[in-house]
């Protein structure tokens, strides 16, 4: 994507900040490309070392990114603000699969439970008397108990990324290496880039990370790894009993590794989990609600050894505090309804009856694609432009699978969670006519 905007500066400085409100008005807008950095330079006259300069520090801050020989590119979600939005609408009349969001159809009414509590906050609390509920921290250890994840050590923060963003920034420095499922989620591969952290790709297949990835990537030095325990975003893997052992005799003992785990998906994910908490030195296992009981319950629960969780939590009290005591009430008041309860467990159902629907339905149209658990299918395209075009037309909006990607080959994410059954072979049949690959033309 050419873009004509009028980059200024004398200064490595005045050339970044002109990038960045570029990039902030929607001028230069998510994947545009910038100039070559000699031909910048030329054009401002400036030294090239200046124009490398301005490019380096905007890409240590996650708003630039180098394609190849593609050149250097806006990243799809640069950490700024824009004044307009960086993901346009769909056009009327596509329907919109592309979000990754659970159907607000299966989430469960937060009304008569905030009723109910309506009593308890009848005096204010203050802030000596605000912070991690007891009774949430008792009831969340049993949850990961018996799950077989350690639990001495607990805290919250708000939501599955705010905590695995204040244990990468509170043990990493920029220009460190973290080990990252590749395909993997956009929104962790922008966040490591925001903090100038270098991400190394692990292969992933249905049963996780996979075993060599991981030895490959502790080789080049990475210094923390994550790993999605199920539902993987955007493959839908999760990890095995086999691959969990594997792994678990590759990292032990590991003291210059910060392990993270994260079970984004929790009670809608119908496998066993296989945790790998505590193989480790430095590890933290983190349980978002948002999935199952809402997106806007913005708090997750974060297991750990005692100095990583000691962190975390002292690193609160010196900034937010803490997440917020009605939202923790809400979500143990949540916890313990059986009826929410079962409204969760036929949520998982539904899930997985739309996702094996739609893969059935493209393997009966000669495509294979990935979608073990979860919300997503991740199906490989021989170009995903091509492709997003064609759906487009079609009438459906996916997402492209270039934000989720560091070298895996190009795929479409499709987010089942809204569809129907009655959806599922007109959608199959569209992605079957967008997958196809592009006619070869011979001199």
């Amino acid at each position: 994507m050419a873009i004509q905007y009028p980059i200024i500066g004398a200064t490595a400085a005045e050339i970044s900040a002109s990038i960045e409100s570029g990039i902030r008005s929607g001028a230069l807008p998510p994947g545009a490309a910038l100039p070559p950095v000699r031909g910048l330079a030329a054009e401002l006259g400036v030294s090239p070392a200046t124009a490398a300069h301005a490019y380096q520090e905007l890409r240590r801050r996650g708003l630039l990114a180098t394609a190849g020989r593609h050149g250097t590119r806006v990243r799809p979600r640069p950490p700024v603000a824009a004044r307009r939005a960086l993901i346009p609408a769909p056009a009327p009349g596509v329907r919109d699969l592309s979000l990754g969001e659970p159907d607000v159809r299966l989430l469960p009414s937060y009304g008569p439970h905030l009723a109910a509590l309506a009593a308890e906050f009848a005096t204010p609390l203050g802030y000596a008397s605000a912070g991690v509920l007891p009774e949430l921290v008792a009831a969340a250890r049993e949850r990961l108990a018996a799950d077989g994840v350690p639990a001495d050590e607990v805290t919250l923060t708000g939501g599955a990324l705010d905590g695995i963003e204040r244990l990468l920034a509170g043990n990493l420095r920029p220009g460190d290496a973290v080990a990252v499922e590749d395909p993997g989620w956009a929104n962790l591969l922008d966040l490591i880039a925001a903090l100038g952290l270098r991400p190394i790709g692990v292969p992933v297949d249905d049963e996780g990370p996979v075993e060599a990835g991981v030895r490959a990537a502790l080789a080049a030095g990475a210094r923390a790894l994550v790993v999605t325990s199920r539902a993987q975003n955007p493959t839908g893997a999760a990890v095995s009993a086999d691959r969990a052992a594997a792994l678990r005799a590759l990292l032990a003992g590991r003291e210059d590794l910060l392990l993270i785990e994260d079970d984004h998906a929790a009670e809608l994910a119908r496998v066993p989990l296989h945790p790998l908490a505590g193989v480790t030195g430095a590890w933290a296992f983190v349980r978002s609600v948002s999935k199952p009981y809402g997106p806007d319950l913005r708090l997750a629960v974060l297991a750990g050894d005692e100095t990583t969780v000691a962190r975390i939590a002292g690193r609160a009290r010196v900034g937010a505090g803490w997440v917020s005591t009605v939202l923790q009430r809400l979500v143990l008041a949540l916890w313990r309804d059986p009826a929410v309860a079962a409204l969760v467990d036929r949520a998982a159902a539904g899930y997985d009856g739309r996702r094996d629907g739609l893969l059935a339905a493209l393997a009966a149209r000669g495509l294979t694609a990935r979608g073990r658990t979860g919300i997503n299918v991740w199906l490989p395209v021989p170009d995903e432009t091509v492709a997003l075009t064609a759906l487009r037309d079609a009438g459906w909006g996916v997402a492209p699978g270039a934000p989720f990607r560091i070298a895996a080959d190009p795929a479409l994410r499709i987010t089942v969670s809204s569809l129907d059954a009655a959806d599922l072979p007109g959608l199959a049949d569209a992605l079957a006519a967008a997958a196809r690959p592009l006619p070869r033309f011979t001199a």
